[in-house]
Order: C-alpha cells, then sequence, then structure tokens
C-alpha cells in the first residue's frame, strides 16, 4: 500500500529545491528508493499505488527511471515509453486499480535496457544533475538534501504545476 508521504506546498517545494546545492552527476551514480512528496499534485501517490521502488542510474548513458518492486515480479525496470502518464493522472480510481493492475501489466511493459541518460542541466539558473527520459519531455532535476538523499523536480513538458520526489541511496 501507498505510505504517506512528507507533505508540503508547491510553493514550499519550489523554495526548498531552490535552498538546497544541485546534486552532480558523480553524487547520482547508484541505486536509490523513492518517496513521494505530497504537494497536492494530481500524481501524488500514483507511483506508489503501482510500486514504485525508485531509480538506477548506472552512469551517464544508463539510468533505469523507473524502477518497481511488484508482487510475484520482484524488481523491475519499466519502460516509461510504454507508460500513458499524463492520461493516468485522469483515470477515476487510479490509486486503488494500479496495485491489481500493474503485476498484470509486468510482462508487457517491462524491459532491461536503460531509458534515461544522466546530464547536467542548467535549470532555475543553475547546474543540476538530471535524468532525462528517451522517450518522453521529461527531465528529473535534482537537489542535494546530502550525500545520500536528494529532492527531484521532475520538469514535464506540458504539466504546470511541478512533481516534486525524494531519493535515498541505498547502501
Amino acid at each position: 500500500m501507498p505510505k504517506q508521504n512528507q507533505k508540503m506546498s508547491t510553493d514550499e517545494a519550489i523554495a526548498l529545491f531552490d535552498s538546497l546545492p544541485p546534486a552532480t552527476e558523480e553524487q547520482m551514480i547508484g541505486r536509490w528508493r523513492g518517496e513521494g512528496v505530497d504537494t497536492d499534485h494530481d500524481m501524488d501517490g500514483m507511483l506508489e499505488s503501482s510500486y514504485w521502488y525508485g531509480k538506477v542510474f548506472e552512469g551517464p548513458n544508463a539510468v533505469h527511471p523507473l524502477v518497481h518492486k511488484v508482487p510475484l515480479w520482484g524488481r523491475v525496470s519499466v519502460n516509461p515509453a510504454l507508460l500513458p502518464i499524463k492520461l493516468s493522472t485522469y483515470l477515476p480510481l487510479r490509486d486503488l486499480l494500479a496495485p491489481v493492475l500493474f503485476p498484470v501489466l509486468v510482462p508487457l511493459i517491462r524491459t532491461g535496457k536503460p531509458k534515461a541518460r544522466l546530464r547536467t542541466v542548467t535549470f532555475r539558473g543553475r547546474p543540476h544533475a538530471a535524468m532525462c527520459y528517451d522517450a518522453k519531455p521529461i527531465n528529473d532535476v535534482f537537489a542535494s538534501l546530502g550525500p545520500d538523499s536528494v529532492l527531484g523536480w521532475m520538469d514535464f513538458k506540458g504539466m504546470e504545476q511541478p512533481y516534486f520526489f525524494k531519493l535515498h541511496r541505498e547502501a
């Protein structure tokens, strides 16, 4: 079941992001456990209801952007190109249906190949490590909460309100 995520307004999340030092590409290499930040965004709870686990940054050209830990399947990387992310924000009962439907869809949407890249981008006037999806107009931009935690800002073309999440490095 989805866990209770940290609650803050979008303005508070933006202010926090802007107050933090940018994350570096080197800092991002590794396996990360994710959690949403609840800002009353349409996507709040969506990743958690689909068993989202986190992200894996193997190198600059090899990032697994959506790693899920799914019953019967374990940890699987999902191909974001096969997910209707914007459409799913409008589905009724999404957070109730996803835990049932997602495991059934895993054979159709899983991948062993990286589906994103790690780059340094200028965002809000500063150079940040960013994960750039291969097949979606999305960049996840990272600010450092410490050596083993980052705050992510999903910069999704056409989405007015940013979606925020945290990543915590696995030991």
